[in-house]
């Protein structure tokens, strides 16, 4: 059987993300996920992180806000922003190694559908680590109107090209 890239011919490989290589100073990433953010969300992730700020799990008290509904937690905000960036930032990530300059500069509210983008501000070889090298982003996310409601900057460590684990999943013995 003809093989291209170490799969035959007829098995096309999904997507492998980007390395280190392939980031270049100026690039623009459009996000391709958007996600509604519902009032499971808000009130989970809340709880789970044991955050008892009212407004994002008790309808009554945020009635009395200004905001007359509850808010989205602001860290499940930066999570999903966070989350939606990693298949084009850093799916070949070897570690992050932080957030900058975080705003959440208007609300989101349950019911809410966010998106992102990123954009490449710099890379640079690791001086001690060879197998990957320092990428910084500036990251948007915005609402169903177009709203910014999340920036931030996140320097993380990519893998460049055939430096990583392998990733390649088991393959079943039988054929399909």
């Amino acid at each position: 059987m003809a093989e291209h890239g170490g799969y035959p011919l007829s098995v096309k490989p999904g997507w492998e993300g980007r390395f280190f290589e392939d980031f270049l100073v100026g690039d623009e990433y459009r996000h391709p996920l958007g996600r509604t953010l519902t009032q499971q969300d808000n009130i989970w992730f809340t709880l789970l992180t044991q955050n008892v700020a009212a407004v994002h799990f008790d309808t009554h008290y945020a009635a009395k806000t200004e905001f007359a509904r509850p808010l989205v937690n602001s860290c499940l905000t930066l999570a999903l922003v966070t989350g939606q960036t990693v298949i084009d930032v850093s799916y070949n990530v070897f570690a992050n190694l932080g957030w900058d300059e975080v705003r959440l500069p208007k609300p989101v509210f349950e019911g809410d559908t966010l998106y992102s983008r990123s954009k490449v501000l710099d890379k640079r070889e690791s001086k001690s680590r060879p197998s990957v090298g320092l990428v910084t982003v500036a990251t948007e996310g915005f609402n169903q109107d177009g709203i910014v409601v999340c920036t931030f900057k996140r320097t993380l460590l990519a893998y460049k090209r055939g430096m990583g684990p392998d990733r390649a999943p088991p393959v079943p013995n039988s054929p399909i």
